[in-house]
């Protein structure tokens, strides 16, 4: 029985790379990726994985659309049994400037949605009683301090508590969720950076460079398999020895 993996934001550099490892390690696995847009990276998914790997129109920024989302990805995908809440928005200045409808747009992405998405997911698992497993994206931002970065990182402090809180709740009902926390990388995310500006972020870490997605996406795809069954909880930074 082929098991189906929902991978949020595969439309982007760190997303592709997670589908990527999932894929090339799991054959008998599908991925279903979900974004707003079909970007180049979805395009050489779909190419390179054919029907092992689908796109689903995803908007995180409409809360009422995850419910009807995961209702009709069931009718297609089950039993589905790994969830990666990749997905997030930056929305980067300094605290005096903030403003209310940017920092309520970014929360929706980055928390809200992940957790109403793992509402639906645990619905669905918990009824089918096979072993599951969560993974959250994380920043390590959360845990060292960036200029104009404090009200993003607080969205992923968020996630790594619920983490926490989601691991001690299911973890008896064989799901586990676990938490990775990447470094600064090479991303759209970060390319708004100068370059002075990523080498001062890098020089910040034990390797002295940008963290790579490649190392990210195995980790997420190492802990969605059985080879993790006994890591719940967990908080694992993936970050070329920034934290």
């Amino acid at each position: 029985m082929k098991r189906t993996i929902l991978v949020t934001g595969d439309s982007g550099g760190l997303g592709k790379a997670i589908v990527e490892a999932i894929l090339e390690n799991n054959p008998e696995t599908i991925v279903v990726g979900g974004s707003r847009s079909v970007t180049k990276n979805v395009e050489e998914l779909q190419e390179r994985f054919g029907e092992s790997f689908f796109h689903r129109f995803l908007d995180l920024s409409q809360p009422d659309f995850v419910k009807m989302f995961f209702k009709e990805m069931v009718k297609d995908f089950t039993p589905i049994t790994g969830l990666v809440n990749n997905s997030g928005f930056a929305y980067d200045d300094i605290i005096t400037n903030a403003k209310y409808d940017d920092l309520l747009a970014m929360y929706q992405i980055n928390v809200l949605s992940p957790i109403l998405l793992t509402r639906e997911f645990l619905r669905g698992t918990l009824r089918h009683g096979l072993p599951s497993s969560i993974v959250n994206i994380s920043s390590v931002s959360a845990h060292t301090g960036y200029k104009g970065l404090s009200m993003y990182a607080s969205t992923k402090g968020a996630m790594e508590a619920f983490t926490i809180g989601c691991a001690r709740e299911w973890g008896e009902r064989s799901v586990r969720c676990n938490c990775v926390v990447p470094g600064f990388m090479d991303t759209n995310m970060s390319a708004k950076l100068t370059e002075t500006q990523k080498d001062r972020i890098y020089k910040r870490t034990s390797m002295k460079r940008a963290t790579q997605e490649e190392s990210v996406a195995a980790m997420v795809e190492f802990l969605l398999s059985n080879k993790a069954a006994s890591i719940t909880g967990s908080r694992i930074p993936v970050d070329c020895g920034t934290i």
